[in-house]
This record gives structure tokens, C-alpha cells and sequence, in this order.
């Protein structure tokens, strides 16, 4: 059976991505000072203009001026001409407290234990398309957007602007991708012949980023198709934290629960049940017993437990149901006492409070440990950098069953 499948993904430049990095820099500017802040910060950024609102308690004090105008600075919105400067632009600041009414239900308390910080559902998939066990699509869209960056950045491509966009369209036989169909890639620049421009990025950007054993003749490439784009950026269009939740995520070829990620601190399970869901996913393929799989986790605010664990594996299992894989995953090793998909589990295994990248105590900072920020540009699934994406389950999914060893 033949098919297409097309992802998306966008740049760090984006609107709606620069409101996610504003949110999520602020999330770690509470948390490198206080790993317990409660924190639901949303960006909204446009013409000249940044506004903050949400509810954060912390024991911190946030300096937000400074948060929002290194994340512009360092994204590269730095020149009026561009219509949107990290040194001019008005920053208005409308966070409060977050609500007792979410928070006695959330709060350890005399328990100990911490509460869903939201109702909701959450997914997580993985499959064998790609190394990194995501969906190639969405892969190698977030690839193009990586190159996007770096060759703005370094200065290889100095007229490339902040704003861009691609979508790569995959041709599937018997579910499998056998070769790219399409490619289309929107950036903004300055004015300048548009020749030189679908040039320079055919060369230097698609075609040193994608398999050359996917791309053919065939393959259908449109760059700039509007024919200019130099307006763009929060300039060109409003930006809203948690509106790219399909780039996030698989690129349209998993479920998703519908909750955005970015702004939210790691209690909101919208946010931390899906990292466990992919953590636990990836390495249900890794260890062999699935080529598909997705995970499904279902939460009532203020209660710990998951109401509901799903596994669909579409037919690609070796061996066990399910349903047997969903009861094995419900019974992973207990962290501290708290029990598998609770928000205390997944928070301890995953170290979801103390991203790497923050500052140890003699104020030394890894430069390759991952911060809240960092998930909010190229994806949050399919990157070494984070503790999700590691594949250190296997061994004990192997020791729940006695077919995990054959696998």
C-alpha cells in the first residue's frame, strides 16, 4: 500500500515559538532558584510589543525584563529594521499567584505525595522511521530547521532572518518511508533577489540536510513560494505560547491529548505525563517488543494515579498483547515509594526539577545539559540532550517478562 504523510515544523524565530521560549525562560529562571516554583506562564508577542500573564508562585524573584529580552537577543531579533527589537520593544508583565482552589489539590501536604496539577490525556509514541525512534516527517522537518538556524547564526547565510517554516511530505510503501515527495521551505530574509535565495537554500540547507537517498528528480521542492518574505516574525504575525502543539510533538502521526507543554512546570501533567509517555514508548520499541507504539496516560486534577494506561502497538508486537505490555509498564520500580506514571514518579525518574543545564553550586554551567527552553525550539521528542529520550528502561521491561529476553 502507498501513501504521503506530511509534518511540519517551524524555527526558533517563529512567533508562536519565540512566546514558548519567552514562557519556558521564565519556568527556568524560577526553578534554577527554586525547584518547587509552580509556574503556568503565557507569552503573547506582537508589533514592538511582549505581554506575560499566567499564575506563578515561587520563593524567587524573576527579574521579567531581562528574561524576555536575552530570549529575543539571543533568537536574533536585534535590529529594528527586522520590526521587532529585544532592546526597544515593550515588555508588560501581568503574572499573579496561582489559585489555592488548583493548588490544595496539587500541594504534597501531610501525604507527601503530589496531585495531578490538570485533568487531561496524554500520548506518547515512538516508532523504528528514524534512529532517534521518532516518525521521519516530523524528523527531518525539525533537521531543516536545526540547519536553518545554524547557518543563520554562524553568519554562513547572513541574509536569512529569524522567521521560518518546513514541511517535509514522505512517500510510505507497506508503512514504511521509501523516499521524500515534497519539501517546502518559507524563510524570511532580506530583500534580495529571490533566485539567489531558493539557490543558496536548496544547497546549503535542504540539500545538506536530507538523505540524498531519499531525494530524487521526483522530489517536488518549493522555496519561498510566495515569491518574498521579508515582513515576518512577531511583526508579521502574533505569537502565542502552546500553539504549535503538533510540531511539539509527532507531527500530526501520533494522538495528542491537546495540552501545550511550554510555561508549564513539571506538576501540570500535561506537560511531564507526555515526556514519561515517549520516555516509556521509545524504549517499549527499543527493547524489541514493538516497531509501533504509543502510549496513552489519562489524569483527574489532584489525584496521583493515572486513570487510565493504554498501549497500541498497531499490530507490530512481538509476542505480548497490549495488554500485557500496558499491566508490565504499570509496574515499573517505585521511585522514593511513589509508584509508576504518579507525577512524583515521573518528576523523580526523569529529574524534571533540576534541568542539567542550570548552574551547580559553584555557578559552572553545562553547555550540553538541557534546560525548559531548550525544548521549546526543534521539538520536544527525538534529542539526546533530554532525560526522556534515553533508552535506560530496556533492561527492566527485559526483567518483566520472560519474552523480553528473546526479543
Amino acid at each position: 500500500m502507498k501513501k504521503l504523510f506530511t509534518s511540519e515544523s517551524v524555527s526558533m524565530g517563529h512567533p508562536d515559538k519565540v512566546s514558548d521560549q519567552i514562557s519556558d525562560a521564565v519556568l527556568d529562571a524560577c526553578l534554577r532558584k527554586d525547584p518547587n516554583s509552580r509556574v503556568a506562564c503565557e507569552t503573547l508577542v506582537t508589533t514592538g510589543t511582549v505581554v506575560l500573564a499566567g499564575e506563578i508562585t515561587t520563593k524567587t524573584w524573576v527579574h521579567m525584563q531581562e528574561e524576555v529580552r536575552n530570549v529575543l537577543q539571543e533568537i536574533g531579533y536585534v535590529h529594528a529594521d527586522i520590526g521587532f527589537d529585544a532592546h526597544s520593544c515593550g515588555v508588560h508583565n501581568l503574572i499573579h499567584g496561582q489559585s489555592e482552589d488548583i493548588a490544595q489539590g496539587v500541594d504534597e501536604g501531610d501525604t507527601g505525595v503530589t496531585g495531578a496539577g490538570d485533568q487531561g490525556m496524554m500520548f506518547g509514541f515512538a516508532c523504528r522511521e528514524t534512529e532517534v525512534l521518532m516518525p521521519a516527517p516530523i524528523h527531518w522537518a525539525h533537521q531543516l530547521m536545526a540547519r536553518h538556524a545554524e547557518l543563520r547564526l554562524s553568519g554562513e547565510l547572513p541574509w536569512l532572518r529569524p522567521d521560518a517554516k518546513s514541511q517535509v511530505t514522505f512517500k510510505y510503501e507497506d508503512d514504511k518511508p521509501v523516499a521524500i515527495d515534497a519539501v517546502v521551505l518559507s524563510t524570511q530574509t532580506e530583500d534580495i533577489d529571490l533566485s539567489f535565495i531558493q539557490k543558496e537554500v536548496e544547497e546549503k540547507l535542504i540539500r545538506e540536510t536530507l538523505p540524498a537517498e531519499w531525494l530524487s528528480n521526483e522530489t517536488k521542492v518549493h522555496i519561498n513560494p510566495t515569491g518574498k518574505f521579508v515582513i515576518g516574525g512577531p511583526h508579521g504575525d502574533a505569537g502565542l505560547t502552546g500553539r504549535k502543539i503538533i510540531v511539539d510533538t509527532y507531527g500530526g502521526y501520533s494522538r495528542h491529548g491537546g495540552g501545550a507543554f511550554s510555561g508549564k512546570d513539571c506538576t501540570k501533567v500535561d506537560r511531564s505525563a507526555a515526556y514519561a509517555a515517549r520516555w516509556v514508548a521509545k524504549n517499549i520499541v527499543q527493547a524489541g517488543w514493538a516497531e509501533r507504539c504509543e502510549v496513552q496516560l489519562a489524569y483527574a486534577i489532584g489525584v496521583p494515579h493515572p486513570v487510565s494506561i493504554r498501549v497500541d502497538t498497531f499490530g507490530t508486537s512481538s509476542g505480548l498483547s497490549d495488554e500485557q505490555i500496558a499491566e508490565n509498564i504499570s509496574n515499573l520500580q517505585a521511585f522514593e515509594g511513589h509508584s509508576a506514571f504518579t507525577p512524583d514518579w515521573i518528576i523523580g525518574r526523569l529529574g524534571l526539577r533540576t534541568p542539567t543545564g542550570y548552574a551547580d553550586s559553584n555557578g559552572n554551567v553545562d553547555p550540553n545539559g538541557w534546560t525548559y527552553r531548550k525544548t521549546a525550539y526543534h521539538g520536544h521528542f527525538g534529542r539526546a540532550i533530554f532525560p526522556w529520550e534515553k533508552l535506560n528502561l530496556v533492561t527492566e521491561l527485559h526483567s518483566m517478562s520472560k519474552l523480553g529476553a528473546s526479543c
